[in-house]
């Protein structure tokens, strides 16, 4: 199941990858005598990581260790554990291990050397226990700054924290270009077959790989849309933005005026522009687009390294409530494309999923639409701002919790 972690460079393209292996051994695997012998076998080694005061060297391979040091294992299983909750126990599963926390399990698989020793070890996806929508809106609140939380059930709004305060919310303002281009097409301005060049104007940093592309390239707007929610390709994006023009997206989230390109809002964070950064803010909506068109599209884009190890200028965002999200799920949700990134859910739960989700230091978003077998409908948005940093991974694994639990939560009565 994928992992999400997407940083404004990455503004976004939102899957979810395992944590990190550790290490992996090199072709030294436990016998049967070392286990024989008295030695841990791989079930309690585990169980001694989560267990003990603190860690020994002792318990890992040289080799092991020389992959990756004490400090980075540490600093995994006290992630999960900070995650997930206290440590509760071990299940056996075929070759690999459940382990069982208070809030989620997590699969991992450990291998022991001849001597007993930890030579490999490997966690796979936090899965999170199922979180009622009523403990789900008390833990949101628990998170410093700020967030937005909505779920839907076809018809009306089942749960809700501030769902209606517009957040910064990253790569997921994509729904709104993708809503705005399908418009055009049944309108019957375009069709999702047309053709359009890649223009130098709309190179911009990754996700995606776009950038790297020749300039005058040919794309369909189907494939430029396709790779801008399942990649979160940013070049895809800016281009599906210039051919649409930003007027009309501003037109379709005034909030958001002038609509901003990725391009743009790299150029504006960019440390080494903090002149022209004062300027934008300062500045009226008409001087805001006088500096866009004059300034920031003169400027070389930044490095990537200078903005993604701090929150930075998070007032350069696309703001969007997690109700404004839901309603913009629900006008694209059906198409095909929606479903090629599920996100954090899994699609084997669901007849239909569809997701895009966006972040950067300090901001994250998730946004899924599900239809059950039995026909119920849910959207679920969820962002956090904190210029202090927000956490990934807890506020993931809170959103896969509530997830997890509408696969059986019972339908809402109707409204009389």
């Amino acid at each position: 199941m994928p992992w999400i972690l997407v940083s404004l460079v990455v503004l976004l393209w939102i899957s979810y990858a395992p944590l990190p292996a550790l290490a992996q051994p090199s072709g030294d695997r436990p016998t049967p005598s070392a286990v024989m012998q008295g030695r841990f076998s791989p079930e309690s080694a585990l169980a001694r990581l989560f267990t003990a005061s603190s860690l020994e060297s002792a318990w890992f391979s040289d080799n092991f260790l020389q992959q990756v040091p004490l400090s980075q294992v540490q600093q995994i299983l006290a992630s999960l554990q900070q995650d997930l909750g206290a440590y509760q126990a071990i299940q056996t599963e075929g070759r690999n291990y459940r382990v069982i926390f208070e809030r989620g399990t997590v699969l991992a698989w450990l291998a022991l050397n001849t001597d007993g020793r930890i030579a490999g070890l490997f966690f796979q996806t936090p899965q999170a226990k199922a979180v009622e929508l009523s403990e789900a809106i008390g833990r949101f609140q628990e998170l410093s700054g700020e967030v937005s939380f909505s779920v839907t059930d076809g018809t009306r709004e089942i749960a809700a924290l501030n769902s209606d305060r517009p957040l910064a919310v990253g790569s997921a303002f994509k729904l709104a270009v993708l809503a705005e281009l399908r418009s055009r097409i049944v309108q019957g301005e375009a069709d999702w077959d047309t053709v359009i060049a890649l223009t130098p104007e709309a190179k911009s940093l990754p996700s995606g790989f776009l950038q790297t592309w020749p300039d005058g390239s040919r794309l369909t707007l189907e494939t430029l849309a396709t790779l801008m929610i399942s990649q979160s390709d940013n070049t895809a994006t800016d281009q599906l933005i210039l051919w649409l023009g930003r007027d009309s997206l501003a037109a379709r989230s005034p909030r958001n005026t002038p609509f901003l390109t990725t391009r743009e809002a790299f150029v504006l964070k960019d440390p080494a522009n903090a002149n022209l950064l004062r300027r934008y803010l300062q500045g009226t909506p008409d001087q805001r687009r006088a500096l866009l068109a004059n300034d920031v599209a003169r400027l070389p884009l930044p490095d990537v390294a200078s903005l993604v190890q701090q929150p930075r200028a998070l007032e350069v965002e696309w703001f969007f409530s997690a109700r404004d999200l839901c309603d913009l799920m629900g006008q694209v949700a059906d198409l095909p494309l929606m479903g090629v990134n599920p996100g954090l859910a899994n699609p084997k739960d669901w007849a239909r999923v569809a997701f895009k989700g966006g972040s950067e230091p300090g901001v994250i978003n998730l946004t899924t639409w599900l239809e059950a077998v039995d026909g119920r409908r849910y959207c679920v948005a969820a962002t956090w701002n904190n210029p202090e940093q927000s956490e990934e991974a807890r506020f993931s694994t809170l959103y896969s919790g509530v997830l997890e639990g509408l696969k059986t939560l019972e339908r809402f009565p109707e409204e009389k």
